[in-house]
């Protein structure tokens, strides 16, 4: 306990990065360090921590795990998946309401949520994110000008997804996505 005390009076000035879970983690040089100085005996003086600096990519090898981080790949490949929500956000920001199915809604629904956040910011590269990812360029200029008088006030959330009938060929949980 005593060289744990000792130790972390020690390693306030080692490169230590705050990891998006909230969990502090120190890299392999430190993981090398504590281990040096559990090995001393409880009377024994640490080792020096003079030049040991931990680099600024050491975290890049730790495996962490993606909870929270799955995307509805929607039965499609990668370029199919990104040109279909494309044209989905393109349309529900033309129409301002469309019926899909549940699952393309609820996958839609974070990107049309990006785009209006871009248009309420309205800087230059905010503009040319938005003209990169929909295909119509008039609707991003008129998204961009009205976005900050519609949903000026509002944190997120412009888009609501309702339940519709199911689809009468294939019984396919459908949905309305529309603009708030």
């Amino acid at each position: 306990e005593k060289i744990l005390d000792g130790l972390q009076t020690r390693v306030a000035p080692l490169a230590i990065r705050k990891m998006r879970s909230g969990l502090v983690l120190a890299c392999a040089a430190f993981a090398a360090i504590v281990s040096d100085a559990l090995a001393f005996a409880p009377g024994a003086a640490l080792p020096s921590l003079a030049g040991r600096v931990a680099p600024n990519n050491c975290l890049l090898g730790l495996d962490m795990m993606r909870h929270g981080n799955r995307k509805n790949k929607l039965a499609l490949p990668a370029d199919q998946r990104k040109a279909l929500l494309r044209g989905l956000t393109t349309e529900i920001i033309r129409h301002g309401r469309i019926t899909t199915t549940l699952a393309r809604a609820k996958a839609v629904r974070g990107e049309v949520d990006r785009m209006i956040g871009l248009a309420k910011d309205g800087s230059l590269s905010s503009r040319r994110a938005a003209l990169g990812w929909m295909y119509d360029k008039e609707l991003v200029h008129s998204l961009f000008e009205a976005a900050p008088e519609r949903y000026g006030t509002r944190e997120g959330g412009y888009v609501r997804v309702l339940r519709t009938l199911n689809r009468q060929g294939d019984n396919a949980k459908m949905g309305v996505i529309e603009l708030v």
